[in-house]
């Protein structure tokens, strides 16, 4: 034994063993917790599902060369997300210097009683329990306080900033992302050009809309992506579980999301599910001539929105192209909208006479062209919704089981994007578009243009003399003319 090693003392050995863990996140969580003793008697260690996604990481830290690592965890209940959260934690305080990370949840409250709480409980356990301190709000390593730490920040709309000016070596929690607004994650976004950054997102899968849901489906490329099933995990109540699978069935969205770590089939304030949606963009498109073709028009009413012509005949709003428009004053679009009209024949035309829209109808009818203004806070006809644009919607919904749309991301989007509520007396009433756009969402210029084609019954024109045409015919037909 030389010198050297005959001075080190027992804190210089547990520094140069964690230092080994540097790209072995799961060989750190199996080395720093006395497990099968005390408090973890009987547990050996982590969970199948856990090691897997620590196993994953380390590869990525070991040939990532720098490159920033998105994870993304969608699961049933009581699988040890917390447990799983706090070892990540530890585990990148320790072997990163000068570690800037952040953790955000829906309320200071969940983070102070759930997430904190989990992380002061497995800190308390650990080998390197004396490096760190922690307050509500930060976990800090003794030595650099002021630039080693992650600090806990419920998300807020309002003060979105607080996510962005990370620097040194880069850490992002979501706890429950499914509910954390595309705000947050746009700012999120900004911190991965940070070499190293690493970003994990966990949550039961409830909305079916949002960036949570994209990380699995629109943006799958980017994010490393796992789905839990409770029944799968050790420390779950398996009784408990399998008498909701009793109660609700197998294929319910109540399983699917508290169970089996899937995305509903619709959220529970969605309006019109994904299911429905992807069935139209497959389904083949059928219509009769004799049918009404429809145009809606949504206009515009803010900088980023666009302007939109749909097309309906039937359960075909797919066969004739869309056509969106961008910085055309209601002169502009008033002109291009007569000119389709006249292309197509349209058998009517309604338009979102809201805001600026006032000034396209007007337009329209100076072109002579014959288009109705539709208001889409006016009363409905149908007592279940709250205003005409519910109505409308609802109309849509209804069609979209048997109609066939194009197969277009943002019309997507659109459609899935918006959820609704109750008024007190019982209505539907869906969510603005200023709401969407505070959840980070664009305007559904695209659905609202077809839910405009639902707005009133249309005939073709001149179909009733044709109709009543035919019918005489009918009338008039004598099978056995001719015949002896």
């Amino acid at each position: 034994m030389n010198v050297e090693t005959k001075n080190k003392t027992a804190a210089d050995h547990l520094v140069e063993d964690i230092e080994s863990f540097h790209d072995d996140p799961l060989g750190f969580v199996q080395y720093v917790f006395a497990w099968g003793e005390g408090d973890l008697e009987g547990h050996t260690g982590p969970d199948k599902w856990q090691a897997e996604l620590l196993e994953d990481v380390g590869r990525h830290i070991s040939e990532g060369e720098g490159r920033s690592y998105q994870h993304a965890c969608a699961s049933g209940h009581g699988i040890g997300k917390g447990a799983l959260t706090s070892w990540l934690i530890l585990h990148q305080m320790c072997c990163r210097k000068n570690l800037n990370g952040v953790v955000t949840a829906n309320t200071k409250q969940q983070l102070e009683t759930k997430t904190w709480r989990e992380l002061a409980l497995w800190h308390s356990r650990s080998l390197v329990k004396s490096w760190f301190e922690w307050t509500a709000t930060k976990f800090y390593h003794v030595s650099a306080p002021e630039t080693w730490y992650v600090s806990a920040i419920p998300w807020s709309e309002r003060n979105s900033e607080a996510f962005a000016g990370q620097h040194g070596e880069v850490l992002v929690i979501y706890d429950e992302a499914s509910s954390i607004p595309d705000c947050i994650y746009d700012v999120s976004e900004g911190a991965m050009t940070t070499p190293g950054a690493m970003w994990f997102t966990f949550g039961n899968p409830t909305r079916n809309t949002g960036r949570f849901r994209e990380s699995f489906g629109k943006y799958k490329h980017r994010w490393n992506t796992k789905q839990i099933d409770s029944r799968t995990a050790k420390m779950t109540d398996k009784r408990k579980l399998n008498q909701w699978v009793e109660d609700f069935g197998e294929e319910s969205d109540f399983v699917k999301v508290r169970i089996r770590g899937l995305f509903p089939s619709a959220s529970s304030m969605q309006f019109i599910s994904g299911d429905l949606v992807e069935a139209a963009q497959e389904r083949e498109a059928k219509c009769y001539l004799e049918e009404p073709l429809i145009l809606g028009v949504d206009v515009a009413r803010f900088g980023d929105d666009q302007s939109v012509v749909c097309f309906r005949r039937g359960r075909d709003a797919r066969t004739i192209e869309w056509t969106k428009y961008r910085s055309l004053d209601t002169m502009q679009l008033a002109a291009r909208v007569a000119e389709l009209v006249r292309l197509h024949q349209a058998d009517a035309v309604f338009v979102d006479g809201g805001g600026v829209g006032g000034g396209v109808v007007d337009r329209l009818r100076q072109l002579h062209v014959d288009c109705i203004e539709v208001n889409f806070g006016s009363k409905a006809e149908d007592v279940r919704y709250n205003n005409k644009r519910a109505e409308m919607w609802g109309g849509m919904r209804d069609w979209l089981d048997g109609g066939a749309i194009p197969t277009d991301r943002e019309l997507v989007d659109d459609l899935i994007g918006v959820e609704y509520g109750f008024t007190p007396t019982n209505k539907i009433q869906l969510e603005r578009k200023e709401d969407m756009k505070k959840r980070g969402l664009a305007s559904p210029d695209l659905a609202d243009a077809l839910a405009l084609t639902f707005a009133y019954p249309v005939a073709p024109k001149g179909m009733a003399g044709k109709r009543s045409d035919m019918a005489r015919k009918r009338r008039e037909y004598n099978p056995f003319a001719g015949k002896r």
